[in-house]
């Protein structure tokens, strides 16, 4: 067990599954050795983090008692701290959140607290409440083998997962492109830059609109490689989904969702520390298990299914679910040994950090247009 609790099976089927993202990435042409024990804790060392039982390593996330179990809740953004008062169906907000949460949760079964919050778009989980699945695999054009270093991938997402995967991938070659919108950049920019740095500095900066002028559809048109992290209507609703955008042949479209993209789980909100929980992925107690831990074990399997879809020359999309993937890490023995208790790794951070918004816009509009150009 590493000083941030992850189990020492799962911390050892991560480094089974960096290896072979980095045996896949030679076979591309791209040459990286991926560490996994670095990707797991290398937030945590960072930026200092633990967790402390019950409560996640970043602190916005709390396992709660319920009648009938136990449930988790994720506070991270405003809008989730002013929902506060709705979940407890108070007019007020209560001097203390978490105390009056819990109070509200003692008193309810897990999967009605749960129903609730997700009523109210927070992201909550009631524990062990999903099944591993395989990674989805579904073809959407003609394929054509590339090396990683003739790659362009475009990545839409935030945060940790889907960033993960694009920071690899540039690591091996790729050309990375990543788009935010200027009205709501990735939440990741007004933290500690430090992560921010780690996980985007070696890609491009491109902010846009989403849907406005078009410009982000000849982006998607002329990617081998789109990272998607949205829920599944963010996109398909402007337009701009896996199916809407005409593609180069090749071309594979990962979507990296917190519970997939059927029925009413698409419209569940998902984070790290919930999305384990909701896979079961706890240490016993239950207490928290690693650093949002279902999001780095997450971006290693959606990276390790990209290089898969390359490797057959893609044309296709592919969907990795961060609570299938913590069910799936669950599996394994979540046993722990003290004695190899080692400090979470510290990251070299880059010698230039990443982008400002927006700073590589015409860059990127001239390979746009260069790979779009008639032959």
């Amino acid at each position: 067990m590493s000083s941030l609790g992850i189990p020492d099976a799962a911390l050892a089927r991560a480094r089974r599954v960096a290896d072979d993202i980095s045996r896949r990435m030679a076979d591309l042409g791209g040459a990286v050795s991926v560490d996994a024990d670095e990707i797991l804790t290398g937030r945590a060392g960072l930026l200092g983090l633990a967790p402390a039982g019950r409560i996640s390593a970043g602190g916005a996330t709390r396992l709660l008692a319920t009648r009938d179990g136990w449930c988790a809740l994720t506070l991270s953004r405003v809008d989730d701290v002013e929902c506060v008062p709705a979940l407890l169906e108070t007019s007020e907000p209560p001097p203390d959140p978490w105390t009056a949460l819990a109070g509200a949760a003692a008193e309810r079964d897990a999967a009605e607290f749960v129903a609730r919050a997700r009523l109210l778009d927070l992201p909550a989980a009631v524990l062990g409440e999903i099944s591993s699945a395989p990674t989805r695999f579904a073809p959407s054009g003609i394929s054509a083998r590339r090396r990683m270093t003739e790659l362009l991938v475009v990545d839409l997402s935030s945060m940790w997962a889907g960033p993960l995967c694009g920071h690899l991938l540039a690591a091996a070659g790729a050309t990375v492109v990543k788009v935010e919108s200027p009205a709501r950049p990735d939440g990741t920019r007004r933290g500690d830059p430090r992560f921010f740095d780690w996980m985007n500095a070696a890609k491009l900066s491109y902010a846009t609109d989403f849907g406005a002028d078009g410009s982000l559809r000849r982006l998607l048109e002329a990617a081998d490689v789109v990272i998607e992290g949205s829920r599944p209507a963010a996109l398909t609703r402007r337009g701009l989904g896996a199916d809407q955008v005409s593609g180069r042949p090749g071309r594979v479209w990962l979507r990296v969702t917190g519970y997939g993209t059927e029925g009413e789980r698409a419209d569940w909100v998902a984070f790290g520390d919930d999305a384990a929980v909701a896979g079961g992925l706890v240490a016993p107690g239950p207490v928290f298990a690693g650093d949002a831990i279902a999001d780095p074990l997450s971006g290693l399997e959606a990276t390790r299914a990209v290089l898969e879809s390359l490797r057959r020359g893609g044309g296709e999309v592919v969907e990795v679910v961060l609570a299938e993937v913590a069910a799936d890490y669950a599996g394994v023995p979540l046993t722990v040994d003290q004695e190899s208790e080692a400090p979470p790794r510290i990251p070299a951070l880059p010698r230039v950090p990443a982008a400002a918004l927006g700073a590589d816009n015409q860059r990127v509009r001239e390979i746009v247009e260069t790979r779009l150009a008639p032959c």
